[in-house]
Parts: C-alpha cells; structure tokens; sequence
C-alpha cells in the first residue's frame, strides 16, 4: 500500500475498474444519491469522499477542485450533506471491494490476524472509534474491517471466518468466547494467552495454574501442555461472580506452548490445533506472523493517516474513515505489498528446539 492521488485524473480511470459494478443501484437503495443534482452519478460521489479523505483539503476546497474538473458542481456545504448521508453505502462498497480479495484466497489452511486500532479526533480524552481489522499476512492486505466506537470491544465474532481457517490474535482475543465462536465455525486459533485471565483445566476438568510452572520453561525450548477451555454459561445479568464449572455450555480440547524471548519472558502461546503435524515450534513460528498487523496499521497511519481524523464526532466522522478504509483496500491492488516480517528475537529451529 503506498501513496496514491486515487482521485487525481491519472489514477481516477484505474481506480474505477477495481470499484463494484452496482454503485448506481447500491447508492440509490441506500439513499446516498437520491437525487443527482449536482452530483452526475455515483462515481462522482466516490471520487468525492476520496478526495475528501485522502487529500486532507477541507469541505470547501474539494467543492472547489471537483467544480473546476467538472466532476461535480457543489459547494462545501453541500458536499458535507452528500457524504453525510453516503456512510451506509460507503459500508457497502467497501465490503464489496474487500469481498474481492477474499474470493481470490486459495484453498485449504489460511492463516488470518486480527487486531484493533484506535482512531481519535482532536481533543479527544479516551477512545472515540475503534477498527476492527483482519489481515490476509500471505499478503499484508485486509480483507475485513469494522467500525465501532468505544463501547466495541475486540472479537473474533467480528470477522467473517471459514472452515480450517487459522487465526492469529493477541491477548485480547483469548477469551473462552471467543476461541468457542471461533470453533463453531470449524476454524482454529492460534492466540497469546494470559494465564491471569483465561480459566484452563486439565483432561479430568480440573483447574490448573500455569503460572506456577513459569520458571521450568526452559531458556531455549519450549514446554507443551495439553488442556480444556470450559466455556461459561450466558451472563444474564451484570453480575461478575464467578461461575461453577460444571454450569460450563462447552468444553474445549487445546494445547497451551510456552516459551521465553532472548529476554527471558515466558510468551505463552493456545491454539486449537491438535493434530501432530502442528509442533510446538511450527505454531511459535506461525505465531509470529500476528506482526503483519501491525506492520498494516502502521502503514495506515504513516501513509493515509488514519489516525488524523479532522472532526472527533461529526455527522462525517464515519464516511471520512470508511472512505479511507476504501483507499487502502484500492491502493493494495494498485500496488505490491511488502513481504512477510516475523520479528522474534532469536531464530527458531526444529533441530535446536525440543519440549
């Protein structure tokens, strides 16, 4: 993904190959261009919140640069009423476009990571809107995003997930839930655990504590621990009381690695991978291509500045992220990606690395 003027005369005619080919029909049903007055068709309005939100020209000055290019004869008023009402649609084109890059995934085993990121606008004191973002680390592009605010938190339910599906994740995602929602859809997970706050059992059912077998895991290697993941019943009221297991709705069969950095912490790594043809040391290596995430954010914020958003909560707040959300996924089908980057800290090696 890199820095490109999508909306700018040279890339405009290229960029509209890779859009939907229903953006007339899709705005109408959303009401996003009930009426074209001004606005010639809905790729007009595309090229609009692009512009709006990649350019980083206020209201006023894209009004004036699509009136000068003939795109569109509005003013900035007038483009903040058009993509006020556009976020439902641009919703749906962006699902659209992404929905393309799922289609052309391979089959089998895929490995997927999601994560979230915070997006603030000026003066903010907290979290105003949350992306949650799953990645395709085969090729660094994101193949599924959305937006909530502070009140959503990270989950795996959020994202479309296949059968034999593995996804990555961080502590956040290691919730018996969650890796539960994950395995009703026949995928498995790979996520760091924290033994603070995940209960684990072993084969009998019983309670165990991982954290008081830290100091044998060994400076270089790895120690294997299979285990149970009860999972509690629904919450039916706002009660935090801890719940009996026998009251658990499922019991699921996983496998808890864990490992040190050359700094000595103990990484502690579940996955639902259960078949011998998943060693310890393979899950630590895929594992390590959770990093494309972030490498994704990183990118986000360094070339499109996602985290810039101009208005913390006004009526565009949504369409301006989401149009940018939409030029990351048009800019990494102009361009290539950059290959996979697994930072551990030391290289792992079947030979050197024994349980």
């Amino acid at each position: 993904m890199d820095t490109i003027p999508l909306h700018s005369d040279d890339e405009w005619p290229y960029v509209l190959t890779l859009l939907p080919d229903n953006l007339e029909e899709s705005a109408k049903a959303t009401s996003a261009l009930v009426r074209q007055r001004n606005v010639p068709n809905a790729a007009a309005l595309i090229r609009l919140a692009l512009a709006y939100a990649v350019s980083d020209l206020s209201l006023k000055d894209v009004a004036a640069w699509a009136s000068g290019l003939g795109v569109a004869t509005l003013t900035g008023p007038g483009l903040f009423y058009r993509l006020r009402e556009a976020g439902r649609w641009l919703e749906q084109v962006l699902a659209s476009t992404l929905e393309q890059e799922i289609g052309r995934a391979p089959t089998g085993i895929r490995l997927r990571v999601v994560d979230a990121t915070v997006i603030n606008g000026p003066g903010a004191t907290g979290t105003q809107w949350r992306a949650h973002v799953l990645v395709n680390p085969a090729t660094g592009g994101f193949e599924s995003v959305e937006l909530t605010d502070n009140h959503g938190g990270e989950g795996y339910g959020r994202h479309p997930l296949e059968r034999d599906d593995v996804v990555l994740g961080d502590r956040a995602y290691a919730t018996a839930r969650g890796i539960h929602a994950v395995r009703q859809a026949s995928a498995h997970v790979i996520v760091r655990l924290n033994p603070h706050t995940l209960r684990v059992c072993d084969g009998e059912g019983r309670c165990i504590s991982l954290l008081s077998d830290a100091e044998n895991v060994p400076k270089v290697g790895v120690l294997e621990y299979n285990i149970q993941i009860p999972v509690p019943p629904e919450r039916r009221n706002k009660s935090h009381k801890s719940w009996k297991l026998e009251d658990a709705i499922a019991w699921i069969p996983a496998r808890v690695i864990a490992s040190r950095t050359r700094t000595g912490d103990v990484i502690w790594i579940l996955t639902t991978l259960l078949s011998e043809q998943w060693s310890p040391v393979l899950i630590l290596i895929l594992y390590r291509f959770r990093w494309q995430i972030e490498l994704f954010f990183k990118r986000l914020k360094s070339l499109l500045h996602i985290d810039t958003l101009p208005s913390r909560e006004g009526p565009t707040a949504k369409s301006w992220m989401l149009a940018r959300f939409l030029a990351a996924a048009l800019a990494q089908k102009l361009t290539p990606l950059a290959g996979a980057l697994s930072p551990w800290g030391y290289e792992l090696r079947e030979s050197r690395i024994h349980a």
